[in-house]
């Protein structure tokens, strides 16, 4: 079985019974979760990260984070988000990975060509014109990616839940290169 995205965004699944749509698939990642399993040993890890580090980071599919920073399974607590930015859900999480979980790092990675450059809080006007309710969330949208990352460590560095804020530092990662370029915090 091969998988590939087409121009569209859609996942396509090849098989000798034909091309499936993205309707099947949440069928085809139950599918590879059985053969997975199948092979799965349990690594008797604990849920504490191994490097004590949390990692803040946007959603977009083309970060591969394990890869890019030469992570494995059990070095660290991934929080992901559209754009990385560190809202009151980021906040709730890494409150827990310090105070629950024993991290002490926090790394925070946007990226160049973020989808959140090209929106604006319109969209939630949009969103309300369509089902008659106004998001509760804000899209936190930015047209500098670099003064999101800095606006981002303060929000880590001045949060009072959080124990550990003397190690947060900010990167923005080049989709076309894989390089991360690190931000002066303000």
């Amino acid at each position: 079985m091969s998988t590939s995205a087409s121009p569209q965004g859609n996942l396509a699944t090849s098989s000798d019974e034909g091309i499936h749509t993205d309707s099947s698939v949440t069928d085809r990642l139950v599918e590879s979760n059985r053969a997975y399993a199948a092979d799965f040993t349990d690594p008797g890890m604990d849920a504490r990260p191994v490097l004590k580090v949390a990692v803040v980071a946007c959603m977009d599919a083309r970060l591969d984070l394990h890869d890019a920073l030469g992570l494995a399974l059990g070095d660290c607590h991934t929080i992901r988000n559209a754009g990385g930015v560190v809202t009151d859900d980021v906040i709730r999480s890494l409150t827990i990975s310090q105070r629950a979980l024993g991290t002490r790092s926090v790394v925070l990675i946007h990226h160049t060509g973020c989808g959140l450059e090209s929106l604006t809080e319109d969209f939630r006007h949009e969103i309300e014109m369509e089902v008659g309710q106004r998001p509760a969330w804000a899209v936190e949208s930015f047209r500098d990616v670099d003064q999101d990352v800095r606006q981002s460590m303060q929000r880590v560095r001045t949060s009072p839940f959080l124990l550990h804020t003397e190690d947060v530092r900010g990167f923005v990662f080049d989709v076309h290169t894989g390089l991360l370029r690190e931000i002066e915090p303000a």
